[in-house]
Parts: C-alpha cells; sequence; structure tokens
C-alpha cells in the first residue's frame, strides 16, 4: 500500500536499541504519531472502561497520520486484550440467536473487505473511512427517524437474512475503521432484548471478529512487527485508559462525552473526505 506524503512519511521512522538481534523492537518513533495516538488510545480505553462507542475516533484519527489500515492493526491487540475481560464478564449473558445471524455476515463482510482494501489506493480507503465516519455521524443524530424500527415500542426480531446483511455490513466497517456499531444496532436495538444481554451479545460479537482481523490484517502486511511493538509501547495507556473509563461513568455525565465524540468524529471524518480526495488528485 502507499503511504501518503506529508505527515505520513514520518510515520516511518523507527528506533532499534543496541541489543542482540533477537531482542530488537522497532517502534514508531515520529512524536507527530504520538501526538494523535495518545488521544486514540485513550479514547479507545475509555470505551471498553464503559463510555461505548467512544473509541469510535480512534482509527480516524490515526488515519490522519499513518496508514489506514496500519492504524486499525495497530489497535488491534489492544481490543482484543480488552475483550479478554469484557467476555469473561459478560460470558452468561448473550443471545445465541444474534450470534448465529451475526456471525456468519461478519465473516463475509471482512472477506469483501480484504479484498477492498488490497485493492485500492490509501486515499480511497480514506474517502472511505470519511464517508462511513460520517454516516456514523449522521446515524447518530438522525437514525431514530431514518430507521423506523428504531422507535418501534414493540420486540421485533428482524429476518435471518436481513441480520446477515447487517453482519456482512458491521464486518467490512469494523476491518476498515473499527466502527462496527452502526449496522449491529440497527439489527438488535429493535429486538428490545435486556440490558445485560444485550451488553454480553455486543462484547462477544465484536470480540470475535476482533480475532478474525488478525488474518486479514496478516494478508494486507499489516500485522507486522514493527505495528505490534508500537501496540505494546501504547497498551499502559490503553490499560490505565480502561480504568479511568470505569472510574469515570461514575463520576461523570456520559452524555457530555458523546456530544464531545461526535464532534470530533464529524471533524475527523470531513478532514479525512478531503485528504482522500486531495490524495486522489495526486494519483496517489
Amino acid at each position: 500500500m502507499q503511504v501518503n506524503a506529508g505527515l505520513k512519511a514520518r510515520a516511518l521512522i523507527y528506533v532499534t536499541a543496541d541489543l542482540p538481534l533477537s531482542l530488537h523492537r522497532p517502534v514508531i518513533t515520529d512524536p507527530f504519531f504520538y501526538l494523535l495516538a495518545i488521544p486514540a488510545v485513550t479514547m479507545l480505553g475509555l470505551g471498553k472502561g464503559g463510555f461505548a462507542g467512544i473509541g469510535m475516533i480512534s482509527t480516524p484519527l490515526l488515519a490522519l497520520i499513518i496508514s489506514p489500515l496500519q492504524g486499525a492493526a495497530i489497535l488491534l491487540p489492544l481490543l482484543i486484550i480488552q475483550d479478554v475481560i469484557s467476555v469473561w464478564a459478560y460470558r452468561r449473558a448473550w443471545s445465541a440467536w444474534n450470534l448465529k445471524v451475526l456471525i456468519p455476515g461478519s465473516v463475509l463482510g471482512m472477506a469483501v473487505g480484504t479484498a477492498f482494501a488490497s485493492s485500492v489506493s490509501d486515499a480511497a480507503i480514506e474517502l472511505t473511512i470519511g464517508g462511513i465516519g460520517l454516516c456514523f455521524v449522521l446515524y447518530h443524530w438522525l437514525g431514530r427517524w431514518l430507521v423506523p424500527a428504531l422507535r418501534a415500542d414493540q420486540p421485533r426480531r428482524p429476518p435471518v437474512a436481513l441480520g446477515v446483511l447487517w453482519g456482512a455490513m458491521a464486518g467490512f466497517m469494523s476491518l476498515l475503521v473499527q466502527v462496527g456499531a452502526p449496522p449491529f444496532q440497527i439489527h438488535i436495538l429493535p429486538q428490545r432484548l435486556d440490558k445485560l444481554t444485550l451488553v454480553g451479545t455486543s462484547v462477544i460479537f465484536f470480540a470475535f471478529m476482533n480475532e478474525m482481523k488478525i488474518v486479514p490484517y496478516f494478508v494486507l502486511g499489516q500485522f507486522s512487527l514493527r505495528n505490534f511493538a508500537t501496540s505494546m509501547a501504547l497498551l499502559p495507556l490503553a490499560i490505565a485508559a480502561n480504568f479511568l473509563g470505569i472510574w469515570l461513568v461514575h463520576k461523570t455525565p456520559t452524555e457530555r462525552f458523546y456530544q464531545i465524540a461526535y464532534i470530533l468524529m464529524l471533524l475527523i471524518s470531513l478532514g479525512l473526505l478531503w485528504q482522500g480526495w486531495y490524495g486522489l488528485g495526486k494519483g496517489q
């Protein structure tokens, strides 16, 4: 994959310690990368700590300075480690029917996403991510008016075929930008599941998808030693932010965080759309 000029070129600077070859761990050393990575990982940890959905800006934020897929691959190990805790906490509260419908669709969506990412430029991926982010914000603000089923008072289970479709869209979006929540919510919310079952189903579904991403990222050449080493460098921050999120859930109005997060997502998405359009114009 080609990497955009300018800021993204800096993300290719690595440092190797003066250690035996077996202990070398190349990591990204560009300060501009960490200027964006620190808030991105903090938001990711806050999301896992209880502010579900606030981590949506993490991958788009990193995509402003490095390859979108590289940013997603750096965040993946952090997500998997956090998923272990979440799955254990909700191991007894989940909907088997929904997982049987959504998971096959997500496999199909990730296969399509892998083929798409391997055949287009970074600029095209940035346009796609920017478009997804913009749609996600509009869905949050206008979803209850655009999707009548979300306003229904009576529980309603969707057809299996439609559930597979939403699962496929969640898999495609999650692979590219680590944001598969909108299709999942459109599928699950009209069913009016009890709180623990809803959260448990969400946790297990996205944990499964995170595990599935390992192979596509290897295929796309993104799950590399340098990305993994960078992930480990950011891991303490991710864990600290996770616990901070748990604490803040009890101390801070959640709505205020979401208002800020969605405004940031809107601005980042517009920035990615401009950056992708500019990159296509230059033939990148």
